[in-house]
């Protein structure tokens, strides 16, 4: 595609954000039934056949890696903008946030999955490479603990006691759930959490001991959440923590726990997640994209793709989506990058 067509591509797909925007959909992203629709530079008036007509013209690739929760997302936009432009081949991969960020740095990714807010060093990193990006907030989780089915023993856990099963000097004290609470049984604890290179790792550490990065080592680690699944699937005296779209995708075979923050039990759902009463364990999933990027055609039709239909797939695969001021606040930084 000539330097022409893809700025009259850019300016034609700002101009349909704008127009989304101030058509009245607001920033909740409703399902979308057809593909999106952008406007040649200089036309007015494109039905929505010939809008499919360019997006399914497109060509290229779309890089996507990091964050084990984030990737069933950006996985089910990409299946489902497989559909509106077949010839764009989009890759998801996963290797945690931190993972996914190295490579972002590195410019060998186009977008990064990301469970956490990208760290300073991070942000020097970019600064040193060149590179420039926007941040955009695609959906809400309730970081979630689950246990194995057969743990009759305990339906919630407090803040403190998950401190005690998970501060770094643990690993020589707290062997069984008896060490918890002598009130247990003698018990073999087994636990599972996400590897060092995971944006849920970074997140839970310092949302539960204070500390990021500050963990007993002696668990079973992994950036492959269903490897954690599976784990705790099968040992009765296992626990873990892994997003939740992997709880929702295995309810028969997982326990999920509520946790008290300090106000009682709360567990995670669409209410206690999005307003922020599952504490401390709520958080914001992000896709961090390159604005050098944006100037291929292909991943601005994603991205906005993305942003169109987020709201609908994130609560298919068990997210909480944004609030509709999110989602605007998502769109004006999308149409200021493409300008």
């Amino acid at each position: 595609m000539s330097k022409h067509c893809r700025e009259s591509f850019r300016l034609g797909l700002a101009w349909a954000l704008l127009s989304f925007s101030v058509l009245g959909c607001g920033g909740s992203n409703p399902p979308a039934t057809s593909s999106t629709s952008e406007s040649p530079a200089g036309q007015t008036g494109s039905t929505g056949e010939e809008a499919a007509g360019t997006e399914a013209e497109l060509t290229g690739d779309v890089r996507i890696h990091g964050s084990s929760t984030v990737f069933p997302v950006s996985r089910a936009v990409a299946e489902e903008y497989g559909e509106v432009s077949p010839k764009v081949k989009v890759s998801v991969g996963s290797a945690g946030t931190s993972g996914g960020m190295k490579k972002f740095v590195a410019g060998e990714i186009d977008i990064c999955d990301a469970s956490r807010k990208i760290k300073e060093t991070e942000q020097e990193q970019c600064a040193a490479a060149g590179i420039e990006y926007i941040e955009l907030t695609v959906a809400f989780d309730g970081l979630s603990v689950v246990v194995n089915p057969g743990n009759d023993w305990i339906d919630c856990l407090t803040v403190e006691q998950l401190k005690t099963i998970w501060r770094p000097e643990s690993g020589e004290t707290v062997m069984k759930w008896s060490d918890v609470n002598p009130d247990w049984p003698d018990e073999e604890l087994k636990l599972y959490g996400p590897g060092t290179d995971s944006g849920t790792f970074d997140y839970f550490t310092a949302a539960i001991n204070g500390e990021e990065r500050a963990s007993r080592a002696d668990y079973t680690a992994s950036e492959n959440d269903n490897l954690l699944v599976r784990g705790v699937a099968s040992d009765k005296g296992a626990l873990g923590y892994f997003g939740y779209a992997y709880y929702a995708e295995n309810k028969d075979q997982l326990k999920l726990l509520a946790i008290d923050g300090g106000n009682g039990c709360v567990a995670p759902d669409d209410t206690t997640v999005r307003d922020g009463s599952y504490s401390p364990l709520s958080r914001p999933l992000f896709i961090y994209v390159r604005l050098e990027s944006l100037k291929r055609p292909e991943v601005a039709s994603f991205v906005s793709y993305y942003l169109k239909n987020a709201s609908r797939l994130v609560g298919d695969v068990g997210y909480v989506p944004v609030s509709d001021e999110v989602a605007k606040q998502n769109e004006e930084l999308l149409k200021t990058a493409l300008q």
